[in-house]
């Protein structure tokens, strides 16, 4: 009667404490930002239903799709938006001004759904912005001034939109903007000069837009450029500053298509360009004969008036992968050993595209490595093609820059079908199976012509940035894209297990969408096209990953458990001196030791992973004595594991001579027995799987079934 009593009493306690203590512990996040949120969900259509789950309780603990929050409440005692994850969703609708209320959050990922509209100003409210991501919609209108007052940008994407007008002045505040990804757009009228004075950006990206007026010298000053990519674009009459040969940290140059005049400028001073295309232009003069970088893939000069004769510097470039001078008025020999300093072996190769000029002559004769291919069609040389031997370079043949898809072929035994597993072609233990997370990838602005000399590198640096290892990515296809970008489909796989785990899963999934993996000079900067985790889908989905951590919904609750705390304390020590004599024995029986070949002691961890924390997906029958789940074990073993409810745990020196007989039965028409679990005050056993269902469920089947064998009449 004492426990009942104080347990009644208890709970009074905690009611009222609930009801008038602490009023707001049913809503934690800070009001205004759950009305933000309506608003914007509001203002989208969501026909695939991906938001519905923001209709109800609090977004920080109700687990709204894609909300994440902070997992500590801010000086104003409430928790706050971190991030909103809106990646690829199939949303369409406007973006909603209340955005801006959501003024604590970092990251705004709206990027690949078919949003319109234009970008609201309230959004220069949220000074905490670090990833602005909009790329891939339907965006129109102009670049709000506000914008250019987010003192923490780093990254602003805004590219495939039809995003038109001029570039704001405004963002030549934007000092810690790395990244000005605006290509693909409308937007018109001249570069602002005053983005000479951005002390961080490293990629200025606006290709593809209507801009005009002049090439601002002043970019030169850029302390950390890395890359100017400003193709097709209208810069009519507008020459390339010379400036731009001063620019020390220029990795790539590329003003295909401006309508540029004037001399080609002379970037021998830039010690690591990789990538020069002025291609499509009027640009006029000889070509400057200064030595490149001896890390250049890329030069196209192509489609313009340029004359002279080819300098002999080409000849000293080891990393050439192309060298396009096709239609000009390119006169005198043609080159004889361009390729002298290159090492071919693996799969490098070279292409010398020189057709449409008036080359005469031959300096010596031609005799390049099988991997080289020289185009000389147009040329005047080309009319004595068969006294010099040159046939073959005289014939019209465009080159295609190759794509390609991972080779698959292995001596290895087809994977299990019950569940998406693929091989792991390269994995240290051999034929081992597991299922792959998918991501589409693309490079935006790769330094190289060829992807294919560089694949292993590749596979070596996103291994490394995703701190995986190497066997662990997969390119399975990939394919040059207008821009030109490189457009790749990957495969991320566990660890020599069949599967991931669900802190994994998350730690990949933020690498990606939190912009973490480093940079890298050759390969330039990357984007998230998607992230599907297909068969994992249901473990990102799991409440306590995208809203608060458990220890933060503790936080916010356990002062009104301290107002009770003598009371449970009370209750406890009532409780434990009654146990007292019953517990003792049973903690004394319960880790017995104990080894039995082939039986394996797994944790609660490994079988509540296996089958996705016991998920009603996951269970295949339950009697008296519990339930049983289908799993899949760490090394792709598909297993029945019987977990005994709370009425019928035994003694631990029951439960482990129970395994011991187990153990010992070996029969045919008998499961074996995998090994047990017995931690965390649970009891498992875990037994092979019996894919074609129970005897029972083949006695009552219908026709459909395999017969067995032993109940069909003798043949006579």
């Amino acid at each position: 009667m004492l426990q009942s009593g104080l347990l009644y009493l208890c709970s009074i306690i905690i009611t009222l404490y609930f009801a008038h203590v602490q009023p707001t512990t049913a809503q934690i996040m800070a009001p205004w930002e759950v009305d933000a949120l309506r608003a914007i969900k509001g203002s989208l259509l969501d026909p695939l239903g991906r938001l519905d789950s923001w209709n109800r309780g609090d977004p920080c603990v109700g687990n709204w799709s894609r909300v994440i929050c902070y997992n500590a409440t801010a000086s104003d005692g409430y928790f706050h938006v971190q991030e909103l994850q809106l990646l690829q969703l199939n949303l369409s609708g406007t973006l909603a001004p209340e955005l801006g209320q959501l003024s604590h959050m970092k990251i705004m990922d709206f990027m690949w759904n078919s949003i319109s509209g234009s970008i609201p100003k309230e959004v220069g409210n949220i000074t905490s912005l670090e990833l602005l991501l909009l790329n891939g919609n339907q965006l129109s209108g102009s670049l709000p001034e506000e914008i250019g007052f987010l003192p923490n940008l780093n990254r602003i994407q805004i590219d495939q939109n039809h995003i038109s007008g001029s570039i704001p002045r405004s963002f030549a505040n934007l000092n810690n903007t790395k990244h000005f990804h605006m290509n693909n757009n409308s937007l018109s009228g001249q570069i602002p000069p005053e983005l000479s004075r951005l002390p961080s950006l490293v990629h200025l990206l606006l290709d593809n837009n209507n801009l005009s007026g002049y090439l601002p010298p002043a970019l030169s000053k850029l302390p950390k450029l890395l890359i100017i990519q400003l193709d097709n674009n209208n810069f009519s009459g507008s020459s390339i500053p010379s400036s731009y040969g001063n620019i020390t940290t220029l990795l790539k140059l590329s003003l295909r298509n401006c309508s540029l005049e004037g001399p080609v400028p002379d970037v021998t001073g830039i010690p690591q360009l990789g990538y020069l295309d002025l291609s499509w232009n009027q640009l006029a003069g000889p070509i400057p004969s200064g030595q490149l970088a001896s890390n250049i893939t890329t030069v196209d000069l192509s489609h313009n008036l340029l004359n002279g004769s080819i300098p002999r510097s080409f000849s000293s470039l080891p990393n050439l992968q192309r060298l396009s001078l096709d239609n000009n008025n390119l006169d005198g020999p043609v080159p004889s050993d361009i390729w002298q300093n290159i090492d071919f072996n693996g799969n490098r190769s070279l292409v010398l595209d020189f057709h449409n000029n008036s080359l005469t002559n031959l300096s010596s004769p031609l005799t390049p490595p099988a991997n080289v291919t020289i185009l000389l069609s147009g040329n005047p040389i080309c009319t004595s093609q068969n006294q010099l031997n040159i046939s073959q370079y005289c014939q019209s043949a465009p080159v295609v820059v190759p794509g390609g898809s991972a080779n698959n072929s292995t001596l290895c035994q087809p994977c299990s079908t019950d569940l998406p597993y693929e091989i792991i072609l390269m994995s240290p233990i051999q034929c081992i199976c597991a299922i792959p997370l998918y991501v589409e990838y693309r490079l935006k602005s790769p330094g190289f012509w060829d992807f294919i000399p560089y694949e292993v590198q590749f596979q070596q640096y996103l291994s490394s940035g995703l701190s995986l290892s190497l066997y662990q990515l997969e390119v399975s296809t990939f394919m040059w894209e207008e821009g030109p970008r490189l457009k790749m489909n990957l495969k991320l796989f566990p660890n020599n297990t069949a599967l991931f785990n669900a802190k994994e899963l998350l730690r990949l999934r933020n690498m990606f969408t939190g912009w973490l993996i480093r940079d890298s000079d050759i390969f330039g900067p990357y984007e998230l096209i998607d992230f599907d985790p297909g068969w994992y889908n249901n473990i990102l989905q799991r409440p306590t990953k995208s809203g608060l951590s458990t220890g933060a919904v503790v936080g916010v609750v356990i002062a009104a458990f301290a107002a009770a705390a003598i009371l449970s304390s009370l209750i406890t020590l009532i409780i434990l001196r009654r146990r007292l004599k019953h517990s003792s024995k049973k903690r004394a029986a319960k880790r017995v030791p104990m080894k039995i070949d082939g039986v394996k002691d797994f944790t609660f961890e490994e079988l509540s992973n296996c089958t996705n924390d016991f998920s009603d997906s996951a269970l295949v029958g339950q009697g008296g004595y519990g339930k049983v789940y289908r799993g899949v074990l760490a090394d792709g073993t598909i297993a029945a594991i019987k977990r005994a409810q709370q009425g019928s745990l035994q003694g631990s020196k029951e439960f482990f001579t129970e395994i011991e007989l187990l153990s010992r039965l070996h029969h045919r028409n008998l499961v074996s027995l995998l090994g047990y679990c017995d931690e965390e005050d649970e009891q498992m056993l875990v037994y092979e799987y019996m894919p074609n269902g129970t005897l029972r469920d083949n006695l009552s089947a219908g026709t459909d079934m395999q017969p067995l064998t032993f109940l069909l009449p003798k043949q006579h």
